[in-house]
């Protein structure tokens, strides 16, 4: 049997800008690619519904661009490293090559599987397909890592960025005979129940649509995209982020993609950039604070008096908590697997202050029910929500739902789409049903308490709960410190 190069896919599920399919073209050998389907590896944190559904997408589109290049996409399951060994043993597998993952659990164990390969004799290369710069790049003067965004986004900004990698896909060699490989259907990755049947009318999770994707919104949106980005109505964002998370896109190929539109450095480029960095933010805090996905950055919210209610977390995320932003975010999510950004924040906002739900409650369901569930992102997000991590935002600036309703859907149309119940209010009235009179809710067909729910909590008392809880959590602090 010939010696082969192996390359193991993970999130980084496409043909170009792959610096580990790269370095196995120019190896001169013939491939092995291979996708090892491994969940119990990445717990707790193993890809919830939404994230299963895009990768059997994910996993298909790519199976289909291997094909064409004549390498098969080898789909197996169970331990990384059986899998792994097996193949090098069976295919005399020397080099192998992968694309790091930044996720606590999948660094500790890439490390033991490299260390593992390596007292095999495989030459065992791993890259940086998914970032800008490795986590560690990015340090401030002190050579500690950054807390705050402003000077992390400052210093990225003076780093020169690499250029895409070159694949020279001509040169990929097929392995001399096909190893074994399960169906992808057969990894079980769709649901069971069609609760996902209407992410089709919003999503196509393969790389021509990334493609599609990103130059649409270079070519038709990044210009007004400060300007747009906060309006949930309106198609003011880049949809890229699934694409990002599962590899389908590289940032290094998105930062060209701005750049070269000459945009870079007006208002809407910039903007943007600065959102890169913010995912680039995301992995820097993941890596150098591994603890974070459950536990807060800042301690002195480790012991915040949450008051856990399965009813008001019921509510949240069925979309029926009576305020009309957060009810219309919580059902798109349901619906696409997505929610807007700005709507992301109010409905954060609300579980964990309102609600005093624990943050760890809200990020639980958006990595269920998110095909961008990203552990960074995700994590980063929900401690700045809830204060506790770094940069965040303070415990008690609490979003007014009604207030952010009306400056950022002034008109309704976001709320009129994702709660149908509500489309027939005036504007005025929409953001805030329950101070309807009588004849215009009649007029509507809205009977509240029956076709749409009343708050689950006034919005003052709501803001009087939380404000307590940030005084009782001082006290907390005040008696562990005695």
């Amino acid at each position: 049997m010939s010696e082969h190069s192996l390359v193991w896919f993970r999130r980084d599920l496409r043909i170009q800008d792959n610096p580990a399919l790269a370095a196995a073209a120019g190896a001169g050998l013939p491939v092995i690619a291979v996708y090892v389907y491994a969940p119990e590896e990445e717990a707790p944190w193993s890809p919830g519904g939404a994230s299963n559904w895009w990768l059997h997408h994910a996993l298909a589109s790519l199976a289909d661009e291997l094909a064409g290049l004549g390498v098969p996409l080898v789909i197996r399951r169970g331990k990384s490293l059986d899998v792994l060994r097996a193949l090098a043993d069976e295919y005399r597998v020397n080099p192998v090559f992968w694309n790091r993952c930044y996720e606590p659990a999948t660094i500790e164990r890439d490390t033991a599987i490299k260390q593992a390969l390596r007292h095999q004799g495989c030459d065992v290369r791993s890259f940086n397909g998914s970032l800008l710069f490795e986590p560690g790049q990015v340090r401030n003067r002190s050579g500690q890592p950054f807390r705050v965004f402003t000077p992390f986004w400052k210093h990225l900004r003076s780093l020169p960025v690499e250029r895409p990698v070159d694949v020279a896909a001509d040169q990929l060699r097929p392995p001399v005979s096909t190893p074994d490989s399960l169906s992808l259907e057969s990894l079980g990755l769709l649901p069971d129940i069609p609760w996902d049947k209407d992410f089709y009318r919003h999503w196509t999770p393969d790389r021509k649509s990334a493609e599609a994707a990103l130059q649409t919104f270079v070519l038709e949106r990044l210009e007004s995209y400060k300007k747009c980005r906060d309006l949930p109505g309106a198609d003011g964002t880049s949809m890229l982020s699934p694409y990002l998370h599962w590899g389908q896109l590289g940032p290094r190929e998105v930062w060209q993609a701005v750049q070269r539109t000459g945009l870079a450095d007006d208002a809407g480029g910039y903007t943007f950039l600065s959102e890169i960095a913010w995912r680039e933010f995301a992995y820097h805090l993941l890596y150098h604070f591994p603890d974070t996905p459950e536990q807060a950055l800042n301690e002195t919210y480790s012991h915040f008096p949450w008051e856990p209610d399965l009813a008001y977390l019921q509510a949240w995320q069925s979309g029926l908590t009576g305020y009309p932003i957060v009810d219309a975010g919580m059902r798109q999510l349901w619906k696409t697997g997505w929610m807007h950004n700005r709507v992301r924040m109010i409905a954060a906002s609300f579980l964990v202050k309102h609600l005093l739900q624990p943050w760890q409650e809200g990020a639980a369901w958006f990595w269920d029910t998110l095909v961008d569930a990203d552990l960074a992102s995700n994590t980063m997000g929900w401690q700045w929500t809830a204060g506790c991590g770094a940069d965040a935002a303070p415990y008690f600036r609490i979003f007014n739902p009604i207030l952010q309703g009306e400056k950022f859907d002034p008109e309704g149309v976001y709320v009129s789409t994702w709660v149908p119940e509500l489309r027939k209010l005036p504007a005025r009235y929409i953001h805030q049903p329950w101070e309807a009179p009588s004849p215009v809710l009649q007029q509507a067909g809205v009977k509240l308490g029956k076709d749409y729910p009343k708050p689950v909590i006034a919005h003052a008392a709501g803001r009087e709960r939380a404000l307590a809880a940030l005084s009782a959590n001082r006290q907390i602090r005040l008696d562990r410190q005695a």
